[in-house]
């Protein structure tokens, strides 16, 4: 019953948290509706965004979760010896996974601390680490920078690095002949995007631009996209230039003529004590942003 009731404050849905542990839907159901009964308390409500614990709700995850890590640390011991810290859990979106996930893995390693990682968006990350799965999450916020979800209490936020979208362009291609493209040029161009349904849609073709420009590639993951872009078969919006290294014959450029598009990448903890080691943890996480070359890195 307990990883159920975590299953679907992580998920945000009966149905979801039923695929996640390969249960029927009527069984979560069923486990949640007998764990309301039993506690006298409503736990879970339904809003707009899926289902968001109550307030009772969110008291009983705390405890959920610390039980459930528990648990998990005693099989750690087990199989491995009551000396065995047990892993940190790290979440990251898309293009944080992919351009700082290995590094932050390093780190942590280089620190004496084992890690697992999970990739997702972050409304999934936020409710990961609201339920415990997660101890960690890079996580992504657009301006105004609101608080990442209004439960309480309310989660650690530490910003990382503000970073500016930038278009991927083929360097050889006629728009990587400059530093800068103008929002006219980037609208008449080919797009590749991202399909509508994936963790980072948002991240499609440029927000704002003029007239309707045309998609001409869809594809779920970054490799692919900017592979794509490498050969000049469309261009696409890149969360800053670190992106543009990972693949050779990509060149990221500035758009002009429209408002820059400024994103804040920052280190999302659960309320309360944390990970065991957390200050070590976080010294680790926060070094990979040290050496950011974007100027705009949040302090």
């Amino acid at each position: 019953m307990l990883r159920v009731l975590q299953a679907v404050a992580e998920n945000g849905s009966v149905s979801a948290a039923a695929r996640a542990l390969g249960y029927s839907q009527s069984a979560v159901s069923r486990q949640v509706s007998s764990a309301e009964r039993q506690l006298g308390h409503v736990l879970f409500e339904r809003t707009t965004v899926g289902m968001q614990p109550t307030r009772a709700g969110t008291v009983l995850l705390r405890h959920v979760s610390a039980a459930l890590r528990e648990l998990q640390d005693a099989a750690v011991a087990l199989d491995h010896g009551a000396a065995t810290n047990p892993p940190l859990r790290l979440g990251a979106f898309p293009s944080a996974a992919a351009v700082f996930l290995p590094s932050a893995i390093q780190a942590l390693r280089v620190a004496g601390i084992d890690v697992i990682t999970r990739q997702a968006s972050t409304p999934a990350l936020v409710r990961a680490v609201r339920a415990g799965t997660l101890d960690y999450a890079f996580v992504s916020q657009r301006p105004p920078f609101r608080p990442l979800d209004d439960q309480t209490p309310a989660l650690g936020f530490q910003p990382l690095l503000d970073t500016t979208l930038m278009l991927a362009v083929a360097a050889n291609g006629t728009l990587g002949r400059a530093a800068t493209v103008s929002a006219e040029q980037a609208a008449a161009a080919l797009w590749v995007a991202p399909p509508a349904s994936t963790q980072d849609a948002h991240l499609g073709v440029w927000p704002g631009l003029p007239g309707r420009p045309r998609v001409a590639h869809r594809a779920a993951d970054w490799l692919t996209r900017l592979q794509i872009v490498a050969v000049d078969g469309g261009v696409t919006t890149i969360p800053g230039p670190e992106m543009a290294r990972l693949v050779p014959g990509v060149k990221a450029v500035t758009i002009t003529g429209i408002p820059p598009e400024v994103r804040r990448i920052g280190l999302l903890r659960a309320a309360g004590a944390g990970y065991t080691g957390r200050e070590r943890a976080e010294a680790a996480l926060h070094s990979v942003f040290d050496d950011s070359l974007d100027p705009g890195r949040a302090s």
